[in-house]
């Protein structure tokens, strides 16, 4: 016999085993359907026969078999919730995100073209009009893994969601316009994905996360450390800008600002940015804060006093204020020690000394573990004011530094 053709006939022996095997394990399926039992069996089946041929991926029978397994475990357990048995919760939620997992397949295979180019659907208006219904329980099976910290699993429900729009299953649903949770459900993805420090997962839903104006300003923080993860510096600083401009006063966008800008040695744009701050709330003492220090920066001294002078009226507990006045002080001198060392100057220089010692002094007692930031100005204004004692004991503390 020829071995080409031998070849072929095993070939044919053997699809036509497989085909009878598929047709069997198919009809035990639907058998096991309507004995309105042991749906999960069935459903085992099907993904049996999907894990073992990669052809039988494209076989409409075997997703039709599946998703009406899962359907008919969806009642079972639907019913159980309603009589108030015993049910796995996470469980139930799960066969609603595999009925849309199976149900898009089916369709995009349903969507295929026959032989002349027609496509005819069978399945999408009844599958679109069930998963429809079931919809909301994608929403509350993500907020439900999110009580319990499972971010992953609460992410994919979301995200399941979120892209039903997009599939042609849903066509003319038109969730993004008539759906008014669609922005929630991406601020809990966008939050599922901060607390698994993803960055792709946080920024994925952002510009809808935004539209969720209870929440926006959380969203926009998790957007800006998501940037930071990926050091994406500029959309960083821009994200931060918006979320101060429409939030100057949550405790994240301004000290973040603040801090980019006198990292960078900006001290002119922290200051622009502490005086918008400061039209939105002149009292606050973070506000008056950014701007002493961005004064101290920019060597405008006078000023940098008056405002560090009327943040210790409001609260003499606060330390930097202190310091600020202090440091001010010192920078005169070194400003007076660049020039002539006149009488006039000498004594400007040791009045300076004189009441810069009492504000670092203040500052040592409200900071005291700050040892790297009094220490050494306190050595400079002990040993230009001849005061023996106190510069002996601040010697030994800078020896230890």
């Amino acid at each position: 016999m020829n071995f080409r053709r031998c070849g072929i006939i095993i070939a044919c022996c053997l699809m036509a085993t497989m085909a009878m095997a598929q047709r069997k394990e198919l009809s035990q399926a639907r058998t096991y359907i309507k004995s309105g039992k042991d749906f999960d069996k069935a459903e085992k089946l099907m993904t049996d026969l999907l894990e073992k041929d990669e052809e039988n991926k494209t076989n409409e029978k075997i997703y039709l078999t599946w998703f009406q397994a899962v359907t008919k475990q969806y009642e079972a357990a639907n019913e159980k919730l309603y009589l108030k048995q015993k049910y796995d919760t996470a469980a139930f939620f799960n066969l609603t995100r595999r009925l849309y997992a199976i149900a898009e397949t089916l369709d995009t295979l349903d969507a295929r073209p026959d032989e002349k180019g027609r496509v005819k659907l069978h399945y999408r208006e009844d599958h679109a009009e069930l998963l429809d219904q079931l919809r909301p329980n994608l929403y509350f099976g993500g907020t439900y893994c999110l009580r319990r910290d499972d971010y992953l699993t609460a992410y994919d429900f979301f995200e399941t969601y979120l892209e039903a729009g997009q599939k042609p299953l849903f066509s003319g649903y038109d969730y993004d316009e008539t759906d008014a949770r669609m922005a929630e459900a991406a601020y809990w993805a966008s939050y599922a994905g901060y607390k698994m420090q993803d960055a792709s997962r946080t920024l994925r839903y952002y510009d809808e996360a935004v539209k969720d104006t209870a929440r926006a300003r959380y969203a926009m923080q998790y957007a800006c450390e998501a940037y930071r993860w990926q050091g994406d510096e500029e959309d960083y600083l821009k994200t931060l800008q918006r979320g101060f401009a429409a939030y100057p006063e949550f405790p994240y966008f301004f000290p973040r600002l603040i801090d980019y800008y006198q990292a960078k040695e900006r001290p002119d744009s922290a200051l622009y940015y502490a005086e918008k701050a400061l039209k939105t709330n002149p009292d606050s003492e973070l506000f008056l804060l950014a701007k002493s220090v961005a004064l101290l920066n920019l060597e405008r001294y006078d000023e940098c006093i008056e405002v560090s002078e009327r943040l210790i009226g409001r609260n003499d507990t606060l330390a930097e204020p202190y310091f600020t006045i202090a440091t001010a002080k010192l920078n005169q001198v070194l400003d007076l020690d660049k020039q002539s060392q006149g009488k006039e100057n000498r004594s400007k220089i040791r009045k300076l000394y004189m009441e810069a010692r009492p504000y670092m002094e203040a500052y040592r007692k409200l900071a005291p573990d700050e040892k790297r930031k009094w220490a050494p100005a306190l050595y400079r204004i002990y040993l230009n004011l001849n005061m023996g004692k106190q510069f002996e004991e601040i010697d030994k503390v800078m020896k230890k530094l």
